[in-house]
C-alpha cells in the first residue's frame, strides 16, 4: 500500500473519529441536522425538514432547512464547494431568495461563512404560498445561482406539521467536512464518444531521421570550440561541437601529417618540372614518346598523392589540429557524455542529438489482438509521474507510421507505430508507457472517468452520490475503455454523479457505525 494511500486512510479515520467524539449524539445515537436541532428547540417538535443538492457550473449547493413558515426564523445551513478542487468555499456573499406566487421578493443574506465551506443565511417569511427558492453567491472571481424551483411556504406552524416528512438520507454517509479534507471529488456520468481499443505497452523514442549518436572517430583528446555544449542546448545540422585532438605518434599524429603533405609538394613540383623537361626534348625530338608518357603519368600520380595527404590533414582544422566533431541533424543535445580535456577512446560515444518537435511512439500489441488492428484510428498513453494523458489524434497532433507484419517470436506481439507532436510536454526519449491503440471509429456510450471504478473481487463497483453527503455502493458493468474514460453498459444513467477521486474512502465509511458521516456541526 503505498504512502498517499495510507495517508488518505488516516485522514478518513481521524475524520471519522472527530465526527463521532466533537459532536453531540441524539437520544438515538444519530446526529440531527442542526437545522432540524434548532428547530426542534425552537417549538418543541420535530418539524420536517428539507436537504437539497444542486450544481452549477463551478459550484456544488448542498443546503438544510427547516420548512417555511410565516413569521418563523428558518436557519438555513448551506454546504458551498467549488467544483474546480472540489475544497470548501470560504469568501462569498450567500442570499436566499423567494419569488414568484404574486408576492414580492424577499432576499436573506449572509456575508461570510460561519465556518469555511457553511453559510448560515436566516430566513424569517412574510408572505405564504408557493415561491420559487434561489440561493445566489458572490464571490470575488465569480457569481453563481442555485435555482432550487418551487417551495411552500405556509402560513402556520400547523399547516407545515400537517405534511408528511420527507423521506430521510439512505446508504453511506460522508460529510462535507469529511469530503473537504481528504482527496475527494464526484463526475458526472455522461454520454459521450468512445471508441474501441486494446491495451499495449511502448516505448518512446526519436525519429530515425531525427536522432544522432556521434563518437570517436579516433583515440584522443576532446577541445573546446569556445563554449561547450551544454545538456538540453539546441543545435543545427553542421554546427561545431568540439574538436578531437589523436594522441601524438603513429599516422595520425599532426606533425606526420604535415611532413606527408610537404613531402608530397616537393614531390609534386618535381614531377611537374621533369615533365615540362620532357615535353621540351620531345619536341626538339630529343627524347622518345615514352619518356614523355611516363613523365605525365608520374606527375598525375604526384598530384593525387598531395591531393589525399590535403585531405587528411584537412580533418585536423583548427584548435590546434583537431577533427572537428559536428552536429549530423538538427536537434536537442540529449546526452553529452565528455568535458574539455578528457580522452576518450575510439568507438566512444561524445554526443547523443535528438529531435523533440516530433517523436516516434512504438507499442507491442498482443497478438491475439493485432488481427482488431488493420488500420489504427489513433492512439493513448500515460507516462510516470502524470496523471493526464497524451493522446495522439491522426491528422491533428500526429499520424500512424506503421503496423508490422511479423510476430515477434519472443514476446508474442506486434509493433505499431506512431509519429506525434509533444507540444510542450517534456517526454523523455527512451521512457517506458502504458498506452491504448483505438482499433476504430467512436460511437456514442454512457462514460464515467475510469478512476471511479473499484475492482471488488472481480467485480466492478462505483460509489453514486444519492445527496451531498449520502452515497450508493452499485455494481455496473463496464465496456470498451479509452484514455481516462471507461463505457458503462449496465447499472449507471446519464446525469448521475460518482465518486471519481476518494472512492475507497467513501467504501472505508461505509465499513463503519451507522453513525459515520452525520456527525457535524451544521
Amino acid at each position: 500500500m503505498n504512502k498517499t494511500l495510507i495517508a488518505s486512510l488516516c485522514a478518513a479515520l481521524f475524520l471519522i473519529g472527530c465526527s463521532e467524539a466533537d459532536h453531540e449524539h441524539a437520544a438515538d445515537g444519530s446526529h440531527p441536522p442542526a437545522a432540524e436541532a434548532e428547530a426542534e428547540d425552537a417549538h418543541g417538535h420535530g418539524a420536517g425538514g428539507e436537504k437539497i443538492t444542486h450544481f452549477t457550473d463551478r459550484t456544488e449547493l448542498f443546503v438544510e432547512f427547516p420548512r417555511l413558515v410565516v413569521g418563523e426564523t428558518s436557519a438555513f445551513a448551506a454546504h458551498l464547494t467549488t467544483l474546480a478542487d472540489f475544497r470548501a468555499l470560504t469568501a462569498a456573499k450567500v442570499s436566499v431568495r423567494l419569488t414568484g406566487g404574486d408576492q414580492p421578493d424577499e432576499v436573506f443574506s449572509v456575508d461570510k461563512a460561519s465556518q469555511p465551506g457553511i453559510f448560515r443565511p436566516e430566513v424569517v417569511p412574510k408572505h405564504a404560498g408557493d415561491r420559487e427558492l434561489s440561493i445566489e453567491v458572490v464571490t470575488p472571481e465569480f457569481s453563481v445561482t442555485h435555482e432550487l424551483g418551487p417551495f411552500t411556504v405556509y402560513a402556520d406552524r400547523k399547516a407545515a406539521d400537517a405534511e408528511p416528512a420527507p423521506h430521510d438520507d439512505e446508504g453511506i454517509g460522508f460529510t462535507k467536512e469529511q469530503q473537504w479534507k481528504v482527496d475527494f471529488a464526484t463526475s458526472e456520468v455522461v454520454t459521450r464518444p468512445i471508441r474501441t481499443a486494446v491495451a499495449a505497452t511502448g516505448v518512446l523514442r526519436a525519429r530515425p531521421d531525427g536522432e544522432a549518436q556521434i563518437t570517436a572517430a579516433a583515440a584522443g583528446q576532446i577541445q573546446s570550440t569556445g563554449s561547450f555544449p551544454r545538456l538540453g542546448q539546441q543545435v543545427k545540422k553542421g554546427q561545431l561541437l568540439a574538436y578531437l585532438v589523436p594522441r601524438l605518434g603513429g599516422e595520425t599524429d599532426l606533425a606526420t601529417l604535415r611532413a606527408a603533405a610537404n613531402k608530397a609538394r616537393v614531390e609534386r613540383d618535381l614531377a611537374q618540372q621533369e615533365l615540362a623537361r620532357m615535353e621540351a626534348l620531345y619536341r626538339e625530338e630529343a627524347v622518345p614518346e615514352k619518356r614523355v608518357l611516363a613523365a605525365r603519368a608520374a606527375a598525375a600520380l604526384a598530384r593525387a598523392e598531395l591531393n589525399a595527404t590535403q585531405q587528411r590533414l584537412g580533418q585536423y582544422g583548427g584548435a590546434g589540429g583537431g577533427i572537428p566533431v559536428r552536429a549530423p541533424v538538427s536537434g536537442t543535445l540529449a546526452d553529452v557524455r565528455v568535458s574539455p580535456g578528457a580522452f576518450a577512446q575510439e568507438g566512444a560515444l561524445l554526443f547523443h542529438i535528438a529531435d523533440r518537435s516530433r517523436l516516434w511512439l512504438e507499442l507491442r500489441v498482443p497478438e491475439s489482438d493485432a488481427a482488431r488492428l488493420a488500420s489504427p484510428s489513433g492512439a493513448a498513453f500515460k507516462v510516470a509521474g502524470k496523471e493526464a494523458g497524451v493522446e495522439i489524434v491522426a491528422g491533428k497532433n500526429g499520424k500512424l507510421v506503421a503496423v508490422g507484419g511479423v510476430v515477434d517470436a519472443t514476446t508474442r506481439t506486434v509493433p505499431v507505430v506512431f509519429e506525434f507532436t509533444p507540444g510542450d510536454l517534456a517526454l523523455p526519449i527512451g521512457m517506458a508507457v502504458q498506452a491504448q491503440v483505438f482499433a476504430g471509429g467512436a460511437r456514442e456510450a454512457v462514460a464515467i472517468p475510469a478512476s471511479s471504478v473499484l475492482d471488488e473481487g472481480g467485480m466492478s463497483v462505483v460509489f453514486v452520490m444519492t445527496g451531498g453527503e449520502s452515497f450508493e455502493r452499485r455494481q455496473i458493468r463496464l465496456g470498451a475503455r479509452e484514455g481516462d474514460w471507461v463505457e458503462v453498459l449496465d447499472g449507471l444513467a446519464p446525469g448521475q454523479r460518482v465518486v471519481s477521486r476518494g472512492a475507497y474512502l467513501v467504501k472505508l465509511a461505509s465499513t463503519g457505525t451507522a453513525q459515520i458521516g452525520h456527525g457535524h456541526a451544521h
